[in-house]
């Protein structure tokens, strides 16, 4: 959960106080946001938390063609999709 209080700061902020910014990110896990003149220009985050945010959303690419079949009617049960895959594959 986004701190207002914590993880907006300013870019002016970010240049004194790199440090203490980055630890904050590593212990928080939380991003922080970069303003420019009082408006957000850029969300930095830990590089552990954009591996998992990227992982989640690979994953979530993969569901789309198949929630896109379920849509469509394209769907069959497990018993016979394993039925065919194990006769096709000589298991």
């Amino acid at each position: 959960m986004l701190s207002i209080t914590e993880d907006i700061l300013s870019i002016t902020e970010l240049k004194r106080k790199t440090n203490s910014i980055l630890k904050q990110l590593h212990n928080t896990g939380r991003p922080v946001i970069l303003t420019v003149n009082g408006k957000a220009e850029a969300v930095i985050i830990d590089a552990g938390e954009y591996e998992k945010t990227t992982r989640a959303l690979n994953l979530l690419k993969m569901l789309i063609p198949a929630e896109e079949d379920v849509k469509e009617g394209q769907v069959r049960e497990a018993e016979t999709f394993f039925k065919e895959f194990k006769r096709d594959r000589n298991i």
